[in-house]
């Protein structure tokens, strides 16, 4: 995938730090699977459900996911990164 994010410390927002350690699971798994469904993100992260959409909505309020409504299910979203919050890290090597 093209636009994927590099989480790193350098790269993530400061506000990473406040959330719980469910949220930066969901964040880690987003930032190398790409965008998935809350049903995915269980799988792929083994928490249950319940935990998932506490961690979603979490980065949510943080404005560090954006969700859509799936094209395949309507009944579903799908999650992804805000690269927007993200920074650039080719942005930040000095220029020679």
């Amino acid at each position: 995938m093209s636009d994927q994010v590099v989480l790193t410390a350098e790269t993530a927002p400061d506000v990473v730090d406040e959330t719980p350690p469910s949220a930066k699971l969901v964040l880690t798994v987003l930032a190398h699977e790409g965008s998935l469904t809350q049903s995915r993100l269980a799988e792929e992260t083994m928490l249950p459900a319940r935990t998932v959409r506490y961690a979603l909505k979490q980065l949510e309020e943080h404005d560090l996911v954006d969700s859509q409504i799936s094209f395949a299910d309507a009944r579903q979203h799908v999650y992804s990164l805000n690269g927007n919050r993200f920074a650039d890290p080719s942005a930040r090597e000095p220029s020679s």
